[in-house]
């Protein structure tokens, strides 16, 4: 037989670690000396450590390991296992492969500009929201056509919501789509307030919900919306960078909203992406 050292150098693994296996019944030693404790192990028990090497290369966990070792699992739960575990381990490889996606990018970015971007973007998901909105149309999502639309839209709202005894619950959210019927280039602009009511035609606004997004790229602008181009050419050429596409336009939430002093305002730029 073979002491504990010389058992775990044939297996290539540590003395400690053959001591915690013997303490949860994974791999018990086949003979103690009961005066001095040492643990001696036979040839034969090579192939069930060997096994348990295997089956925790895996990933699978020693509890799992011990009840296939054991021969404790049918077939159909060995099969299940292995299932759950390849699946697992393809959820971290696409992780990773995102963040090396992203970290190439990072440096593409870096290298065509020579410097380090100080604006993030980040990916979530947007659980739905309800807000109250007033609409108008724009000639087109250019910053010139969208800033005079807009501008008043937001005073008459408060100005309607206070009226109706309706508070607001969240930050202002804009959006914008295609206008039908007018212009090529005309959009609807969505000018709302998160709000905490249900729909009602005897209000002079409407209620709607904005639907979940799944998968959302999101910078935070600083400043005046007029000078929110720099900060979507950011998004937008990171979405390129990391394999995204996009359709449609970008949500604002204007996380501070400051119509007093627009450039202390703060306001993040949401826009829905996917794979290509």
């Amino acid at each position: 037989m073979f002491t504990i050292g010389d058992f775990a150098r044939l297996g290539r693994v540590s003395v400690r670690m053959l001591r915690h296996y013997d303490s949860i019944g994974l791999l018990r030693p086949a003979a103690v000396d009961p005066r001095s404790g040492y643990r001696y192990y036979r040839a034969d028990q090579l192939r069930r450590l060997n096994r348990v090497i295997a089956l925790k290369e895996l990933g699978l966990t020693l509890g799992q390991v011990q009840a296939i070792v054991d021969e404790a699992v049918d077939v159909a739960e060995l099969r299940g296992m292995l299932r759950l575990r390849r699946s697992q381990l393809a959820a971290t490889l696409a992780a990773d492969t995102a963040r090396l996606r992203a970290v190439e990018a990072r440096l593409r970015m870096i290298e065509s500009e020579g410097r380090m971007t100080t604006q993030d973007v980040v990916l979530k998901e947007l659980p739905p929201v309800r807000v109250a909105e007033l609409t108008a149309v724009a000639a087109s999502y250019e910053t010139p056509d969208i800033g005079p639309v807009i501008q008043p839209l937001y005073p008459e709202l408060f100005r309607r919501l206070a009226a109706a005894g309706v508070p607001p619950t969240g930050p202002g959210i804009a959006w914008y789509e295609p206008a039908t019927g007018a212009a090529d280039e005309a959009v609807v602009v969505h000018a709302g307030v998160t709000v905490a009511v249900d729909p009602s035609t005897a209000r002079d606004f409407a209620v709607v919900d904005l639907p979940a997004v799944r998968t959302a790229a999101t910078i935070i602008h600083h400043g005046p919306m007029d000078d929110v181009e720099e900060s979507m050419q950011v998004l937008a050429r990171w979405i390129e960078e990391n394999g995204y596409r996009t359709d449609g336009f970008a949500r604002e939430v204007y996380l501070d909203y400051c119509p007093e002093e627009p450039e202390k305002g703060i306001t993040e730029l949401q826009l829905a992406v996917h794979r290509g």
